[in-house]
């Protein structure tokens, strides 16, 4: 069997990081060995995965295949759509980039959880009970 040629790109959010193959032609979609539908299943999550596809028109020319560690499925889902959208520019940065750009898909969203805080009970923001007397 030949190898298929595809385009690679890793896409980040949170602490998920997700590896995406880019392929052209018609397929079947996979994260982590499994149908896309069944990873993310739900119509919002479809459209959120499709919309890459969606603002550069190119709607069923392009599978892929994804491999996420880390975070949660919301996180792993920006995770992967990052990873999409890098893949697609570095396919044709003079034709995809000012697109994607302009829809914020190329920045890497840098929020991440606030970290605990020492002499807070546990928590990064909770503070101690003043006494009332």
């Amino acid at each position: 069997m030949a190898a298929k040629k595809y385009t690679y790109a890793i896409g980040r959010r949170k602490s998920s990081s997700a590896r995406v193959r880019l392929f052209k032609g018609k397929g079947e979609s996979t994260v982590n060995g499994k149908k896309l539908q069944d990873y993310f299943p739900g119509k919002i999550n479809k459209e959120a995965i499709n919309r890459p596809f969606v603002e550069t028109e190119t709607e069923g020319k392009f599978f892929f295949t994804a491999k996420i560690v880390g975070g949660g499925k919301i996180g792993q889902l920006d995770a992967l759509v990052h990873g999409i959208s890098r893949a697609l520019n570095t396919l044709k940065p003079e034709k995809y980039r000012k697109v994607l750009k302009k829809v914020r898909l190329l920045t890497r969203d840098s929020r991440s959880r606030l970290r605990r805080m020492v002499g807070m009970g546990g928590k990064s923001r909770r503070q101690r009970q003043s006494p009332k007397r």
